[in-house]
């Protein structure tokens, strides 16, 4: 399994990829048509290159994770099998026009041999939700820890957090959950999410970096998604040096570089720059 984080400014769109099939999480394209849309999806298409899309997960509703024009590519265009969101609609604009999007790739291949499949997600029993491998994608299984009904009063702490593993690396992708999210994450999964590489939360700031729940996760390497010279100050020297306290690497696209992270024949996690290959 390889993760690839596209480098996409201030926003969000990773492939998790085997030899065979990949999975896209979170879709921000640039606006403006300008040299940096281009690449961005110049990127996927070789993030996905001879492989079968089985899924799209959209961690939460927010522009920056789900671009109406990516979720309509990667629906349209890559044809998974099943789309995943946090059961929370957003009440805005943007956010209807995504689901609009979703509605229609379902409708058009209701009577197809590849009806798209909805997966809203929300815990109601506290307890996470495992997939098997095999249910999703061949060799790659997921398991849910976000979000829950008694915490979803914002966007944010509604985010889908879940562990994608197979037999070589284990990823957990986070969204923007910040620390009250993680609070109870931590507490109540605490070991269970320990994961060889993590999604920063919310881009590197301050406030998705739990130190707590770190310690659960005892990352190897963190991703961080961000643009460049962003206004946000992402990511925060704070959430720096939580991830660096439990010995994570940190890697960052706000360093200019899309990222390519995976498990090298000596057995070590790498993460190399700009490689989508």
């Amino acid at each position: 399994m390889e993760i690839l984080t596209i480098n996409v400014g201030q926003g969000a769109f990773v492939v998790v990829r085997d030899p065979d099939e990949a999975v896209i999480i979170d879709t921000r394209i640039p606006s403006g048509g300008d040299r940096s849309t281009e690449y961005v999806k110049g990127a996927l298409a070789l993030a996905v290159k001879d492989r079968n899309v089985r899924g799209l997960v959209l961690t939460g509703f927010d522009r920056d994770h789900a671009d109406v024009s990516g979720v309509a590519i990667s629906l349209r265009k890559y044809r998974p099998d099943w789309v995943m969101y946090p059961m929370y609609k957003k009440p805005t604009a943007a956010a209807t026009a995504v689901f609009d999007v979703i509605r229609d790739e379902e409708q058009s291949r209701r009577s197809t041999r590849q009806p798209l499949e909805r997966l809203s997600i929300r815990l109601d029993k506290l307890e996470s939700r495992k997939a098997p491998a095999g249910a999703l994608c061949s060799a790659m299984s997921f398991e849910l820890f976000s979000p829950h009904p008694d915490g979803m009063d914002s966007s944010n702490d509604s985010s889908l957090v879940a562990k994608i593993s197979s037999r070589v690396l284990t990823y957990l992708v986070t969204g923007d959950a910040e620390v009250g999210r993680w609070e109870t994450i931590g507490r109540l999964f605490r070991g269970g999410l320990k994961s060889d590489v993590m999604a920063a939360p919310h881009h590197g700031s301050r406030n998705g970096a739990h130190l707590a729940a770190l310690q659960h996760i005892q990352p190897h390497t963190v991703l961080i998604s961000a643009g460049v010279g962003n206004s946000y100050g992402h990511p925060h020297r704070e959430a720096l040096a939580a991830f660096r306290a439990v010995g994570a690497e940190v890697h960052s696209t706000h360093e200019g570089h899309s990222l390519h992270t995976y498990r090298d024949r000596a057995g070590r996690i790498r993460t190399d720059r700009g490689s989508m290959t």
